[in-house]
């Protein structure tokens, strides 16, 4: 029997009870409306389950950067809803360039929430976008782990980039994954950097460093305890969301899929995916991160290689999607949500 792709979408995301015949949005058009009307007066998205989130510094170019990716034929735009998120965006920008770090009681994931706000502005290219990013550029630059600041090849963040925030010198790196690298390699790609940039090289450095001997990734070179599915053989576990944020890192720094780091990486993939939840933690004790990292797994497996089934959690009736499991925020929404919205969009 032949299922049309609506169908499929709907089935695959759970939504059947949007899915009724006489209802013409599928689970797309309802996340993107539903992700929209998380939009308030300020121009951000702003989180109401975790309040290092709330500033909504990180959160808005997230969820801007999805909604950029969504036709407008198939989800309307609301009026200077795009022009506000990035008036918020810049109004959150400070004068060295960082995205936030506005916020007086923490900062929200810098490196992370500066990454994102590039790619947003390169997508939409509003005006004055170039002027917009070029501080932005400039100091991700600067925080990556490089000479300039004191790294050599030898230390394990060498060629990486963190939590951001202050410039970091050795020994102390503080918070260091392959996710914030893959982030901000993407970001300075898309604003221009070429392939041939010496960032780029320091950046495989680390990333050759993060790949194991059966072809897959771990989380960190860095922090031990974040490597989520744990050690074997004296060496940390490669897992699903890590083993695709590589692959995504490797393509961003210009390295074709014909290259064995890539072809290895991907073989990990396609022998290891499951349709519900990040593969690679094996154990009992692991395999709560599975379900955890659903979200994430889905949006990023998608991207690194499509084609791959990819069965979402059941939508809710306003359109969200969200993980029961809180362990890697995605109970809330917004987030999860957004990386529904990247997942159906490569349906």
């Amino acid at each position: 029997m032949r299922i049309d792709r609506r169908t499929f979408l709907c089935v695959a995301a759970g939504a059947a009870a949007g899915c009724a015949r006489n209802d013409t949005s599928g689970p797309l058009e309802k996340a993107g409306r539903y992700l929209w009307s998380r939009q308030v007066e300020d121009g951000g998205f702003h989180s109401a389950v975790y309040g290092l989130l709330r500033s909504g510094q990180s959160l808005t170019p997230f969820a801007l950067g999805a909604l950029l990716d969504i036709p407008e034929s198939r989800v309307p735009r609301p009026a200077n809803g795009v022009d506000r998120a990035f008036e918020f965006i810049r109004k959150h920008t400070n004068a060295d360039g960082e995205l936030g770090r506005m916020d007086a009681t923490s900062d929200d994931y810098p490196n992370y929430a500066t990454a994102l706000g590039i790619s947003a502005f390169v997508k939409a290219r509003p005006s004055g976008w170039e002027k917009d990013i070029a501080p932005m550029v400039a100091r991700l630059r600067t925080q990556q782990f490089a000479e300039t600041n004191g790294w050599k090849e030898t230390d394990a963040a060498y060629g990486a980039w963190g939590f951001g925030g202050p410039i970091l010198r050795p020994p102390e790196a503080g918070h260091v994954d392959i996710s914030m690298t893959r982030y901000v390699l993407e970001a300075l790609r898309a604003s221009g950097m070429p392939s041939s940039d010496p960032a780029i090289a320091r950046c495989l450095v680390y990333l050759e460093r993060s790949q194991n001997a059966d072809g897959g990734f771990y989380f960190s070179a860095v922090n031990a305890d974040i490597n989520k599915a744990g050690e074997q053989d004296g060496h940390f576990k490669s897992y699903g969301t890590a083993t695709a944020d590589g692959v995504l890192a490797l393509r961003a720094a210009g390295i074709p899929d014909t290259d064995n780091r890539v072809a290895k990486a991907i073989q990990w993939l396609r022998s290891h995916h499951k349709t519900d939840g990040a593969p690679g933690f094996d154990a009992a004790s692991r395999q709560m991160w599975s379900s955890g990292l659903r979200f994430y797994y889905a949006d990023v497996i998608s991207r690194a290689v499509p084609g791959l089934t990819v069965v979402l959690p059941n939508q809710e009736s306003d359109g969200s999607f969200r993980n029961s499991d809180f362990l890697v925020k995605e109970d809330d929404p917004i987030i999860a949500t957004t990386f529904a919205i990247g997942t159906l969009l490569r349906q």
